[in-house]
């Protein structure tokens, strides 16, 4: 399937999910993510969650990193330039939803790109070949070319793989794992 049939696909897939089923599937990623090597390093990217869209309930691994005392790198999205500014939750960082509904730092420390370790990527599908579509602007994959060559993608997902995606880009950024309530995918 191309990027636009998935989008559509996952959408509604999405649009079913009951608020226990989004509990119930956010917590068991939680889970399945402490199993994966990716615990001993120091900066993390997360995304937070916009609730509207039905997304993965963040606020779990939040928790699991807070726990862990590492540092959490947060986004405000610039929708002229379809980019990323990065800053470091801290107790004193304050949130405000801009107009899409994400929720984002209002100011803060910034961090630059090159520190991140490992992030964690939103997506509506990926394949088994680790290619993921988002909501089809580029942020991340934007974002993710400036990192670090062995910065970690780790994409989250309520559903399990499909097959392939068929209009990949040069540009897409492949993750190295995706995690699912049942299944942990290595890239």
């Amino acid at each position: 399937m191309t990027k636009a049939e998935l989008r559509k696909k996952y959408k509604t897939y999405r649009h079913n999910l009951t608020p226990n089923d989004i509990e119930d599937f956010s917590l068991a990623i939680a889970n399945q993510l402490l199993k994966l090597p990716i615990w001993d390093y120091s900066f993390y990217h997360i995304f937070l969650s916009i609730i509207e869209h039905k997304e993965i309930n963040t606020d779990y691994i939040l928790n699991i990193l807070s726990g862990k005392d590492k540092n959490i790198v947060v986004s405000k999205s610039n929708f002229k330039t379809n980019t990323l500014t990065n800053y470091l939750l801290t107790d004193n960082t304050v949130l405000s939803k801009n107009s899409w509904g994400i929720p984002e730092p209002i100011d803060g420390i910034e961090i630059d790109n090159k520190k991140i370790d490992v992030v964690f990527v939103p997506l509506l599908a990926f394949d088994k070949n680790g290619h993921r579509v988002g909501y089809g602007k580029g942020f991340y994959d934007n974002f993710l070319i400036n990192c670090k060559p062995n910065t970690l993608k780790v994409g989250l997902s309520f559903f399990k793989a499909e097959d392939l995606i068929e209009d990949i880009y040069e540009n897409d950024i492949k993750l190295d794992y995706c995690v699912t309530p049942e299944t942990i995918y290595r890239f």
